[in-house]
């Protein structure tokens, strides 16, 4: 299953706090539905890939709804066909490696 890893900066804010923006992002993750992790830098996203490209358009543009003026949104995909891969997966074999 494809893995995406999103980073969504809003730029000219009157604050160094962002955090109530990328809550807007994070909300219409929610209701999608899709599994994710929400990380201090990025959040990781779990879905079909198609998914994940609406997905972080929607998430892109909801951050822009409290005013916002200019937005960075960096994604990354691992799109991995040979065999499945979750995020807990992948997680748990580097564990095993320490």
């Amino acid at each position: 299953m494809p893995i995406m890893e999103i980073n969504i900066i809003p730029l000219g804010t009157k604050t160094p706090s962002v955090s109530k923006f990328i809550a807007e992002a994070v909300k219409v993750l929610k209701r999608e539905g899709l599994n994710y992790e929400l990380t201090s830098m990025a959040t990781i996203v779990e879905g079909g890939l198609d998914d994940l490209f609406s997905l972080a358009k929607k998430m892109h543009l909801a951050t822009f709804t409290q005013g916002v003026k200019r937005v960075v949104t960096t994604i990354k995909i691992d799109d991995r066909r040979d065999e499945p891969s979750t995020m807990e997966e992948k997680v748990k074999r580097v564990k095993q490696q320490i």
